[in-house]
């Protein structure tokens, strides 16, 4: 890997989970933390304000995660605004669970030989968007060159998205002597760059995507899922520390049983959901947004318990083809869907092969 990028990686995971981990969200839920004398455990979950994280926002903002996982299980809430921070808490052993995008979990596993973190479910589909400012004269691929470009973070999934879709259609960014610019900024600070004309677009998860249309004079230049093939393809997933799986897999199981029924939940009562997410960002102080934005968002997602596994490993690829991996990494051992297999099984739902 190349030194700068090394670097770049590193320096932008540290100052993620000093920005942007929110050590105030760090809530116990639960009862006196006993039931019937035995001690207690905990669980100390990650996610983002994200739609593509849904059922964490909405079933840990409800209390009904904590609910399924019982009175005994000590639950410990924080929140990210991109991958590579979540992964950093994760090595720092700060949470056990996360929800998190693709990339940072491959960069994850790979940086620790494949011993730090397992992927024990899907969360999300779809829901990324290459978001163009109408005045930037960005009308096809070859208007790209000498602009100027956001991503949520540097090696988050949507960035590392941005970086290929420029390679493949002939770009180099200024980092590799190109002529177009990528950097990283916090999802709203996107929206404030986009307002006052500091970018030309930026390649976000939604609800962002459909913000920066209503709101900052932009327009969708590339819904992700043409790249894809059924328009399928992971945006979020729950990864879980490798030890803390082996030893709790009674709490991890718990944990995807609410995530299931939450899934399920929110794709049959959309309207509901809307609602239900909003007024969980403003508990975790956190503007809500719209209702049309967040419909048109989830417009163009699944939520979904499958990891479509497929899409990761191109990640993968992708990743090492514009230079964040000396060689393809090996994923051989990067999931244990045992315990979601169990879930759906019981609920007779389609087993992820």
């Amino acid at each position: 890997m190349d030194n700068r990028i090394k670097i770049g990686l590193a320096a932008a995971i540290v100052i993620g989970v000093i920005v942007t981990s929110i050590p105030t969200l760090g809530i116990s839920f639960g009862g006196n933390g006993s039931s019937g004398g035995s001690e207690s455990k905990e669980l100390r979950i990650g996610y983002f304000p994200n739609i593509n994280h849904a059922q964490a926002v909405i079933g840990l903002g409800n209390g009904d995660f904590q609910k399924a996982l019982g009175n005994d299980i000590k639950v410990k809430i924080q929140q990210f605004n991109a991958g590579p921070s979540a992964i950093e808490a994760l090595f720092a052993n700060q949470v056990d669970v996360t929800y998190i995008g693709p990339n940072p979990a491959i960069n994850g596993y790979v940086e620790s030989n494949g011993e730090a973190l397992r992927i024990i479910s899907g969360a999300a589909s779809g829901g990324a968007v290459f978001i163009v400012r109408n005045d930037a004269g960005i009308y096809s691929v070859k208007d790209l060159a000498n602009k100027k470009f956001a991503s949520p973070q540097f090696g988050n999934t949507q960035d590392v998205a941005l970086r290929k879709y420029l390679l493949e259609n002939g770009y180099k960014t200024k980092d590799k002597g190109g002529d177009v610019e990528v950097f990283p900024a916090r999802n709203a600070d996107i929206v404030t760059l986009m307002i006052k004309k500091e970018i030309d677009g930026a390649w976000v998860p939604e609800p962002w995507g459909a913000k920066l249309v209503k709101e900052a004079n932009g327009r969708i230049f590339l819904d992700e899922r043409e790249l894809w093939p059924d328009g399928q393809f992971v945006t979020a997933h729950i990864i879980a520390r490798t030890d803390y799986l082996e030893k709790n897999p009674e709490i991890i199981s718990k944990l995807l049983e609410a995530h299931v029924e939450k899934t399920n939940w929110i794709n049959e009562h959309q309207d509901e959901a809307v609602q239900a997410f909003n007024a969980q960002l403003e508990k975790v102080a956190v503007k809500p947004i719209p209702e049309d934005e967040l419909e048109a968002g989830l417009s163009r997602m699944t939520l979904t318990w499958d990891p479509v596994k497929q899409s990761l490993l191109k990640s993968a690829n992708d990743a090492f083809d514009i230079g964040f991996f000396d060689e393809n990494p090996d994923l051989s051992g990067i999931y244990d869907l045992t315990l979601l297999n169990k879930i759906l099984r019981e609920k007779a739902l389609e087993q992820i092969q």
